[in-house]
């Protein structure tokens, strides 16, 4: 008899041990076209998969700041790093990790949510110190920020009623203290 088949969507952890080391890469790059795809292809090419990614705009919009959470071998990740610095559109490329940085990702979770369930909702939302952000008489969307563990507790804890629909951003990162991110 064959075993079921596990289905991976964005709800589900992923085992640390099958996809391999995670790393959080700070990048300033100029504000220019082509930049972010000539980043993804030094991953792409070193079979690094790009766990998440968000860009935006820096302070000038001369500049836009990419964390890019990253996950593949260990063994070159430092050349990884040293490649990314080499590109020409690159100011600064800083690996990050928990003691020296802030990190946190945001989720919005889309429930059912009646009459009868609501108190219970409102409570998980309430223990994880979520915001509502929509409310209609039959769903509500939730709001979490926090550290990637603290969501994932978070989509564990609603599984328990009739969610609809989750997103969830990708990873940011600030340095402590008086360090460059």
């Amino acid at each position: 008899m064959s075993q079921p088949q596990t289905i991976v969507t964005t709800d589900t952890p992923v085992d640390e041990n099958v996809r391999g080391a995670s790393n959080t890469l700070s990048i300033l790059v100029n504000n220019s076209p082509g930049v972010l795809m000539r980043i993804c292809q030094v991953f792409s090419r070193r079979a690094y998969n790009i766990d998440s990614l968000v860009v935006s705009e820096g302070r000038s919009g001369a500049f836009s700041r990419m964390t890019i959470d990253v996950s593949g071998n260990p063994q070159g990740f430092e050349q990884i790093v040293k490649q990314v610095n080499k590109l020409i559109d690159v100011i600064h490329c800083y690996e990050h990790t928990a003691q020296n940085s802030v990190v946190r990702e945001m989720l919005l979770v889309k429930i059912i949510a009646g009459r009868d369930e609501r108190s219970d909702a409102l409570q998980v939302i309430e223990h994880f110190a979520g915001k509502t952000v929509d409310m209609s008489p039959t769903s509500m969307i939730a709001m979490f920020t926090g550290t990637t563990s603290k969501l994932d507790a978070v989509v564990l804890m609603l599984g328990q009623f009739e969610v609809i629909e989750t997103i969830r951003t990708g990873k940011v990162v600030m340095a402590r203290g008086n360090q460059d991110t």
